[in-house]
């Protein structure tokens, strides 16, 4: 059995349909207090537990793998010792655990953890240092990393992911659809000057099942999409969504003095929002790494971004987000 947490989550979620799909046994590890309604559709039992507390080892053995996909995710300076609550501490409890069953550990990392690069010249898995912009969830995730990879050292039987920004059905809270949903709604959308590689759900999901069940222990794996400019994203986006394709794209200085100008009222309202400083200086990089290692080896294999939007904003109408 695969035991999965994050389930509530995009890609959590979308690795326990894909797998209950492909008549592999997967159940879900939720937080106590996390909703139901995600798991609509599912069948199996689902274990409740709090990472940062309960006793792991018991709830893990006997697993085939645990995939760890929870996290908390947003980009911004702020709250670091947040982050570590949710990130750094689990991580570190639930490999320890798994090593301590003899459990596979997949560890749903970020490309956010890798140094970027171009389209033209991607990065890849093996460029493990901090990019030319530094958030509290990077921060967080690579100090997660390094915990497993303590646990590695130790004997645990580890393997790590690396996803791009993910795009797809069941994202129930949503999370990259908050992005998607403000760029179809808005009647002139300003896209920033840098890019991303747009994923398919599904698709990471599936490499994530294939490096769980397949990868060599200590295996490394980008799961990246289409590397587009937002401006190119944005556009692919409100075609799905059938709106018109108006999008301006705006000069860095304009981007980083709406950053500040998005300090400045977290300040006012007392916490970071979601557009700040830091976000608006990584949306104008470019923001790409290469999948060819995991298209080699687990048969990694993304679809056009412009799918997984179509796929995406379908979800998000029959849901009611829309």
């Amino acid at each position: 059995m695969l035991i999965v947490t994050g389930a509530t989550g995009l890609l959590g979620n979308t690795v326990l349909r894909q797998a209950q799909g492909r008549g592999i046994a997967a159940t879900a590890l939720l937080r106590p207090t996390s909703p139901q309604r995600p798991l609509e559709g599912l069948g199996g039992p689902v274990i409740r537990a709090d990472l940062n507390a309960d006793a792991l080892e018991g709830l893990v053995a006997g697993a085939r793998a645990v995939i760890h996909a929870g996290a908390r995710v947003a980009i911004g300076r702020r709250d670091l010792a947040a982050y570590r609550a949710d990130n750094v501490t689990p991580t570190a409890r639930l490999a320890a655990a798994c090593r301590a069953a003899g459990v596979r550990f997949l560890f749903v990392s970020s490309v956010d953890t890798l140094t970027w690069g171009s389209r033209e010249a991607p990065g890849d898995e093996t460029m493990l240092a901090p990019g030319p912009v530094e958030s509290a969830y990077a921060t967080s995730k690579r100090e997660a990393e390094a915990a497993v990879m303590a646990e590695a050292a130790r004997g645990l039987d580890a393997v790590i992911v690396h996803p791009g920004f993910l795009v797809g059905a069941w994202d129930w809270k949503p999370s990259s659809g908050r992005l998607i949903l403000q760029v179809a709604r808005a009647p002139l959308v300003p896209a920033p000057p840098g890019g991303n590689d747009f994923c398919h759900a599904g698709d990471v999901a599936d490499a994530v099942i294939a490096a769980a069940l397949e990868a060599p222990a200590g295996g490394r794996y980008v799961l990246g999409g289409e590397a587009l400019t937002y401006a190119q994203a944005f556009r692919q986006i409100r075609e799905a969504a059938g709106r018109p394709r108006r999008v301006a794209e705006v000069p860095v200085w304009l981007v980083r003095a709406a950053g500040a100008a998005g300090d400045l009222a977290g300040l006012l309202a007392g916490r970071e929002l979601d557009f700040n400083g830091t976000s608006a200086a990584i949306a104008c990089l470019p923001h790409h790494c290469s999948s060819a290692r995991a298209m080699r080896e687990l048969g990694y294999r993304p679809r056009p971004a412009a799918i997984a939007f179509a796929e995406a904003w379908a979800w998000y109408v029959r849901q009611g987000y829309a």
